[in-house]
């Protein structure tokens, strides 16, 4: 910053220009002396630069990274204790990327409406290893205020989850500003992503192993009951999972063979069934599906492989109410789901899963975005095969 005379304002700008190409997350800095920031501009044929403007207007910082390989020409203007004004510029490429870090969505989809249970989950295409880079890059916007926390599960799999369950009617938005992070040695986010959707009406189902019955609530009311038939037990993989699960995905039909459990044609306890209206709730290949061949069961025994068998129209039904997302708690069993198997992200006590959090912190969702809860974890609890 050049010296000045008394009450001319002194402005500087970063990236400097002519200087070496800065990192892509290198931030955009101005900042004024003997005056006060009154604007700043950020061109660029990439998307628009926000930055936020210290509190008494002195520095002005850009808030995400920018892109790789892109040109950006800054303009600041400050005016001084003189009533002068002064303007100055810097032009600068960002460097290149050797290597970009690609995103897939596992769920929710773009515009989907969901259960109120539902999850983000984001898969990357590469190890992360600076993993809060990489989360501190994640805008989550609710029209409803929530409590919520990401986890990850390993280098390449982060999870976003809310303290309780999303209030129904809520409108959901994620910016993930990717572009630029670095995430790991020479590894750079590749583009920014978009996701919304909104949670539809509160779908609670739960299902007693001992009573044989599904109790599916719509709002708080109970809108059906169905006699059902569940694992029949015995081994472990015969055995369906306790606790609470989301609905994953539905087929109609899904073939479901043993081939899941390593026990393919000519193994002994091989089958394969095709069967209708089946809704997935686990990775361990539980589904609640029409069986109309243990009808007799249902309601009264556990005959099954380990999946919840329905009759066929209370299956069709039940196939047309789900939305994906929606909890699914399982009574009874004494074989626990595991957080990691499927959605199963209700399973972990809330402490435990913002513990999972790389900057180990849960955040204030809003309408304008998220801020950083003072909080010490505390809270309340709350691979794909298939089963007949």
């Amino acid at each position: 910053m050049v010296a000045t005379g008394a009450g001319e304002v002194a402005l500087a700008v970063s990236p400097a220009e002519g200087g070496a190409r800065p990192r892509p997350d290198s931030p955009i800095a101005v900042q004024a002396r003997q005056g006060t920031i009154e604007n700043v501009t950020v061109s660029t044929k990439g998307e628009q630069v926000e930055g936020a403007l210290s509190a008494d207007r002195t520095q002005w910082r850009s808030r995400w990274s920018l892109q790789p390989a892109t040109e950006y020409t800054v303009t600041a203007t400050a005016l001084g204790g003189d009533g002068k004004t002064r303007t100055k510029s810097s032009r600068f490429k960002t460097a290149a990327a050797k290597k970009t870090l690609g995103v897939t969505f596992e769920g929710p989809y773009n515009k989907e409406v969901v259960g109120v249970g539902m999850p983000i989950v984001m898969k990357f295409a590469r190890e992360v290893s600076d993993r809060a880079a990489v989360e501190r890059a994640m805008e989550v916007r609710s029209s409803n205020p929530v409590e919520g926390a990401w986890h990850w599960f390993d280098g390449q799999t982060m999870v976003f989850r809310t303290k309780n369950f999303w209030p129904r009617q809520t409108k959901v938005s994620l910016r993930a500003h990717l572009s630029g992070v670095a995430a790991g040695k020479d590894v750079y986010g590749g583009k920014n992503q978009t996701l919304d959707f909104r949670v539809g009406d509160e779908h609670i189902s739960k299902a007693s192993e001992d009573k044989h019955n599904l109790v599916v609530k719509k709002n708080g009311k109970i809108v059906r009951k169905i006699p059902v038939s569940m694992g029949k037990g015995g081994v472990r993989k015969y055995t369906t999972t306790n606790g609470m699960h989301l609905t994953m995905d539905k087929g109609n039909p899904v073939t479901m063979t043993s081939e899941w459990e390593g026990c393919g044609p000519g193994c002994a306890g091989y089958y394969s069934l095709t069967v209708a209206h089946a809704v997935r709730i686990s990775n361990s290949g539980e589904y609640v599906h029409s069986a109309p061949w243990s009808v007799g069961s249902q309601g009264n025994s556990n005959v099954s492989h380990g999946c919840i068998n329905a009759s066929p129209s209370h299956a069709d039904w039940f196939y047309n109410f789900s939305q994906r997302g929606d909890p699914f708690e399982v009574t009874g069993s004494n074989r626990e789901l595991e957080p990691d198997n499927g959605w199963g992200y209700w399973q972990m006590k809330w402490q435990d899963w913002v513990k999972g959090s790389a900057l180990k912190q849960s955040m204030r969702i809003g309408p304008q975005g998220g801020t950083p809860m003072q909080n010490s974890a505390e809270g309340a609890v709350a691979e794909s095969g298939q089963r007949s």
